[in-house]
């Protein structure tokens, strides 16, 4: 399939490599033009512009934007409302908040746009293993994605959830609790570093001893191994968490719909907390971030 990409960051240039590998053909657009070129040297299309994009799409057209959440994904749709064609496709990967899908797919409706909102999850570990799909939308489209998904995704990593919005939704949730269990293994650790036992303790060790058949295994306690095996006490971070949204839709839609959620809550208080009073937990817990997401840290001035 002929698919444009738009956004190169941390996940659009390892999902547009992905694509690539599965035989997709992709017409890559990024503002700034170094990472165009990039992903032009492996094989897609550059594009320089988004009427050049869909000038080099064939009908439907298929676009895929990996954006930031908020006004720059607002300023691309409407100017591409403006240059697609009934029939066409627009898909938002990004951390959207699922009800600026449904703003957003009305008003591409009005042109007979079509607009598929997917959550996605991997980090910069997804062009190896491939990124788990949570997929919203005419569920009359879906099969006509399919192939994308296929490729960009590990075997059963993808999921039809529902109308517009729903996937967003589901990804929320999901990140609402990777709140909660990056939170739990920070303050597991931080108990562990007061105890009289810090001493004969090696955090790498203990991660991967977790990992071996305990109720607690997860991905997340092999990042949490790589990132002790790397800084034994995490020293060269501090103890600043940020939060990218997902968790405070998490809570406030637990608020609006009555749902008692007290570990995701707290999990995302902890983190305001973070940035004025750090904690080895919070060290932890900006460490994973780091290892899964590829996300920055705060870096520390003690060695």
């Amino acid at each position: 399939m002929k698919i444009g990409m738009i956004g190169l960051g941390r996940m659009g240039m390892n999902m547009a490599r992905r694509l690539l590998k599965g035989g997709h053909e992709v017409v890559a657009y990024n503002r700034t033009p170094q990472k165009t070129e990039e992903i032009a040297g492996e094989g897609a299309t550059a594009a320089y512009s988004l009427s050049e994009l869909a000038d080099k799409l064939t009908g439907p057209r298929v676009v895929w934007i990996m954006l930031p959440a908020g006004p720059a994904i607002d300023e691309h749709l409407l100017y591409l409302k403006e240059i697609l064609s009934p029939g066409d496709i627009m898909i938002d990967g990004g951390n959207t908040y699922f009800k600026d899908d449904i703003r957003r797919a009305k008003s591409l409706a009005e042109k007979e746009i079509r607009f598929m909102d997917v959550g996605v999850s991997g980090g910069i570990w997804g062009l190896k293993v491939g990124y788990c799909l949570m997929i919203g939308g005419p569920k009359e489209t879906y099969p006509f994605l399919e192939p994308v998904f296929k490729s960009l995704a590990p075997k059963e990593g993808y999921l039809y959830c529902g109308p517009t919005g729903a996937g967003h939704f589901v990804k929320m949730a999901h990140n609402g609790i990777e709140y909660g269990m990056m939170q739990a293994y920070g303050e597991g650790f931080q108990i562990l570093e007061a105890s009289p036992y810090a001493e004969s303790l090696n955090y790498a060790e203990v991660a991967h001893l977790w990992n071996q058949g305990s109720v607690v295994r997860s991905w997340l306690l092999e990042l949490a191994e790589a990132a002790f095996s790397k800084d034994g006490k995490l020293n060269d971070i501090r103890g600043y968490v940020e939060d990218s949204g997902e968790g405070r839709w998490t809570v406030n839609q637990a608020m609006e719909t009555g749902v008692s959620a007290p570990v995701i809550t707290l999990s995302l208080m902890s983190r305001l907390r973070s940035r004025d009073n750090e904690s080895f937990s919070d060290r932890v817990v900006a460490a994973l971030r780091r290892e899964f997401g590829g996300h920055a840290v705060v870096t520390s001035e003690k060695k």
